[in-house]
Parts: structure tokens; C-alpha cells; sequence
């Protein structure tokens, strides 16, 4: 009997995302902000094949539960990522987490600890004081961080899950600004990369999966895109196409043409 390679559709069967021995089965991580309403993201997250959500702590009504809440949006079947968005320092931060365990979201935390209100850009001293906080109290923490692999070796070594570097501003669609950081990033960390911020579109996300990151998270690319509920299925496909050609490794650039074809065995004179 001959060895036969895996099939794509197998690969990707035996490809799992694990994350503090949690098991997803979709790279996708997507958010819950910017919708025009919320049926539209309910639609756009089935689409999506996402298995994780992110929520930010304080969109949620955690104070009155017989009012409207975001939450009354989110099928149970997703797993929430809190996140502290809005934080400016490690202690607002740190608050905001505990506020998010306590009203039952999760023990989980994207967290965040902007440094910078133009640009969104984090403050990397804050987030390492917070993440060796939360880590200290239980917290699955995944903070979202500058494309420093300095940084994010610190951050793994803070007893963060994940490391979740920016491939460009929180929002700006620009795409993977420095590939080379972040291919140096998922050649040193013994933890998940997940590429959080910048996606724009489909190709964008392929391109992060290609250079190895482990999954990307998005909100504004569907939430912000013409028809989000297509560009949810998109970005599930583009994210799958990424991984399965990383797998699959690809060809060795070069500066000049090869042949498709070898010159062995062609004709004579032909």
C-alpha cells in the first residue's frame, strides 16, 4: 500500500486552535461593536464560523438585567473574550476585568491598555503590570500588544495565554504593516499569536495566517464592510485559505523565471 498525503479538508480537520487547553476549531475571533444593528451582527457571527467572541466590558449592561443588553444578541453557543477596551491605565484595566468575572462573562480577557488616544497604540508598561496582575488572580489574560516581539516574549513570560500583536492601528484596514515582526514573533513564542487590529479585508487575513500566526481577531472589517454578513464569510474562508497554505508550505521566492516544466525529457528539436 502507497503513502498517501493528507487532503486539504484533513489538515484542517487535524487543526485545532488550543488556547489554555481550550479547543476551537475556527482561527476567527470576531467582535461586537460597530454594527448597524444588532440582527445584522447575529447574522454576520453565524457567517463567520467563529467560535469566539469578543465583548467589551463596558458596552454590557451588567447593572440592570431586565433592560436590553448586548449579551441578549450573543448565541450561548459562542465563547466570550471580555475585553477591557476603553482602559487607559493597568489599574482601570485590571478593574474592568474583575467587573467582567464578576457579572458571570469569563474568566477569560482581552486585554487592554491604551497608551496613546490618537492612535490607539498600547502602553506596554501598563499592559505587563496588568497582565502579572490578572494572571496572579486566575484570569486567562491574551493582551493586545504593539508587533515588539521583545514585548510579547515579556508578556508570555507574565503568564499571558496568548500574545495578540497589532498588524496595524485598531481600525485602519491597513493590512500587515511589519511582516517580518511578526514572522519573528511566531518563530519565538511558545503561546498562540493571534494578529488583533488592522485586518481590512479578506486578503489581509490571509496574509497573516501565511506568515504563521495562530488566528486573527476583527470587528471592524466585518462590522464597518457594505455588506458585513458576506464579508463574515469572507474572512472565515480567507483565514481557512492562510492556514492551509502555511501547512502546506509555500515555494521559495526568487528573483527570476523558472520553468514550469524541467528540461528533462523534452524532445529533440521540439
Amino acid at each position: 500500500m502507497t503513502d498517501r498525503s493528507p487532503s486539504g479538508a484533513e489538515l484542517m480537520d487535524s487543526d485545532s486552535l488550543v488556547i489554555a487547553g481550550k479547543t476551537f476549531s475556527s482561527r476567527l475571533i470576531i467582535g461586537t461593536g460597530k454594527y448597524t444593528a444588532n440582527e445584522v451582527m447575529q447574522q454576520a457571527h453565524d457567517a463567520s464560523g467563529a467560535e469566539l467572541v469578543t465583548v467589551a466590558v463596558r458596552r454590557v449592561n451588567v447593572t440592570d438585567r431586565s433592560k436590553e443588553s448586548l449579551l441578549d444578541f450573543i448565541d450561548p453557543k459562542y465563547a466570550l473574550l471580555p475585553n477591557t477596551a476603553g482602559c487607559y491605565t493597568a489599574d482601570d484595566a485590571i478593574r474592568t476585568a474583575r467587573l467582567g468575572r464578576e457579572v458571570g462573562l469569563s474568566e477569560w480577557v482581552k486585554l487592554e491598555v491604551i497608551g496613546d488616544e490618537r492612535t490607539l497604540f498600547p502602553d506596554n508598561d501598563g499592559l505587563l503590570e496588568a497582565t502579572r496582575v490578572l494572571v496572579k488572580e486566575g484570569f486567562i489574560v491574551l493582551p493586545y500588544t504593539n508587533d515588539d516581539p521583545v514585548v510579547c516574549r515579556k508578556l508570555e513570560d507574565a503568564g499571558a495565554a496568548a500574545v495578540m500583536p497589532l498588524g496595524a492601528p485598531i481600525g485602519s484596514g491597513l493590512g500587515i504593516q511589519n511582516r517580518n515582526n511578526i514572522q519573528i514573533i511566531c518563530e519565538f513564542a511558545g503561546v498562540p499569536v493571534i494578529v488583533d487590529a488592522g485586518v481590512g479585508t479578506a486578503s489581509d487575513a490571509a496574509v497573516a495566517m501565511e506568515l504563521g500566526v495562530d488566528g486573527v481577531l476583527m470587528n471592524t472589517a466585518i462590522a464597518g464592510a457594505k455588506d458585513p454578513v458576506a464579508m463574515a464569510t469572507a474572512m472565515k474562508l480567507a483565514v481557512m485559505a492562510g492556514r492551509l497554505a502555511y501547512r502546506a508550505g509555500r515555494i521559495v521566492p526568487r528573483r527570476y523565471a523558472t520553468a514550469s516544466s524541467p528540461p528533462e525529457g523534452l524532445i529533440a528539436g521540439s
